[in-house]
Formats: structure tokens, sequence, C-alpha cells
């Protein structure tokens, strides 16, 4: 005869690590985007849950239908939510800097709507998402992420270690970081813009009857897009770093080695 206390156990078990494996899997870039269903989602953390649970470590037992169980599934969605946020800035390093292009280049009318996150964007910024999604999913990112969702249950283990303040204050760290790798990704494109620009700022001073915006609006375009075609040769190099660095605050969330 099975009790309530045995059944209130076994589902405990499962249902704690699945807070913090699902809160991931909803923000998580690729996984979490609007393009997979919530349900996918929910299956797959469902199905992670179930074949990881023997490979974690053992926990204290709380009474499920309990107030002390609120604060422990709290601190699992919050670092699951956490872990998927990192890298959502990660990919959004290369969004923001599109936006810094395109709108020097004269493309920010050129908007279209992104549906992996269903916002307006720039064509630009959407193809480096698409070209960031392609890598990511190329280097076993997205696999070498879920390998430290499950080393996040050892080194943080559920309901065994609080969840310090200061690791809030990371993700406003990360936010400066973002803006400050994009600029710089962005920073040769934008520069070289903005001597076109003086220059054909000199030539209507020289000669006011020229038709500056008929001339300069497509060459700053044609002179913009060769940059970008330039610049593709060192991005894998700019991805690498931030993909290093996304993973060095996971590691650092996680307190792992």
């Amino acid at each position: 005869m099975i009790s309530d206390q045995e059944i209130a156990l076994f589902v405990q078990q499962y249902f704690l690590p699945f807070v913090r494996i699902a809160s991931m899997f909803m923000v998580v870039p690729v996984i979490g985007s609007k393009l997979v269903s919530p349900r996918v989602r929910l299956a797959l953390a469902s199905l992670l849950s179930i074949l990881a649970l023997p490979l974690m470590p053992s926990f204290e037992p709380l009474p499920l239908l309990s107030v002390n169980i609120l604060p422990v599934a709290l601190r699992e969605i919050a670092i699951g939510t956490l872990m998927g946020f990192c890298f959502q800035v990660v990919f959004h390093v290369f969004v923001l800097a599109g936006q810094f292009m395109a709108m020097k280049m004269g493309l920010g009318f050129a908007m279209m709507n992104d549906p992996t996150n269903g916002v307006q964007t720039t064509v630009l910024s959407q193809f480096f998402l698409i070209l960031t999604t392609l890598m990511f999913v190329s280097v076993n990112g997205h696999l070498y992420l879920i390998s430290l969702l499950m080393q996040s249950f050892h080194t943080l283990p559920v309901g065994q270690s609080s969840f310090a303040p200061a690791k809030l204050y990371m993700m406003v760290e990360l936010g400066s970081w973002m803006f400050a790798s994009a600029l710089v990704f962005a920073l040769p494109v934008m520069t070289s813009l903005l001597f076109i620009n003086i220059a054909f700022g000199v030539m209507s001073r020289a000669a006011p009857q020229l038709n500056i915006f008929a001339i300069g609006f497509p060459f700053t375009l044609i002179c913009g897009l060769g940059l970008i075609y330039v610049g593709l040769g060192v991005f894998i190099e700019s991805f690498e770093l931030s993909l290093n660095g996304g993973f060095a605050y996971v590691h650092e969330l996680i307190e792992a080695p």
C-alpha cells in the first residue's frame, strides 16, 4: 500500500528539478523562442528531468503542500531563468550591434518582425540574429548549456543553499557588458560611415548646388554593406569572445569550477 507521504515525496523529487529546468527552457535562446511551442518546451523539460534525476544528488524532502516549499521553488525559478537570460544577452549583443550599424547606414526604416522574440527589428539585426543562432547550434552551445544546467544541481543543490542577491546584480553588469560588446563590434563600421558623412558635409558646404541627399544616401548604404561584408571575416572571433563571456557568467552564477 502506497501512502500519501510516499506519493508526495516521489512527486517532489521530480517537481523541484523540473522547475529549474523548465524555467531555463522558457527563456534560453533557440529552445525558448516563440517559434517553439510552450508545450514542447515543457515536454522537453519533463523528459530531461526524468532522465537526469538519477544523476542528481539527493536533497532534503519538504512537505509538498506547505508554505516552506514556496521559497525553494522561487529559488529554482531564479536559477533557471538567470541561466537562460545570460545567453539571451549574448545573442542581443549582435542584435544591438546590427541596430547601431543600421541606424548609421540609413537602414533604420527597414524594419521587419522578429518571429523569435515577437518584436520589430531592423533587417540587419535579424541577419546577425540568424547568423548567431546558426553558429550557436553548430558549436553545440545548447548542449553545453544543458550540461552546465545539470552541473548546477551539484554546485547549487536543490533546497540546500541560499541564492545570494549579489547574483542578481550580475545581470546588471551583464547588461553593461552587452552594450559595450555591441559597440565594439559595430565601431569600425560606425567610424567609417562617420568619416563618409563628414566628407559629404564638406562637399555640401563647398558646392551647395549638389543634391547631397540623393548622392550620399545610396553611397553610404553601399559603403556600409561593403564594410559589413569585410567585417564578416572577424565575426567568428567576435562570436567566440561573446560566447565565452556568456559561459563565464553562467559559471560564476552556478559557482562551477
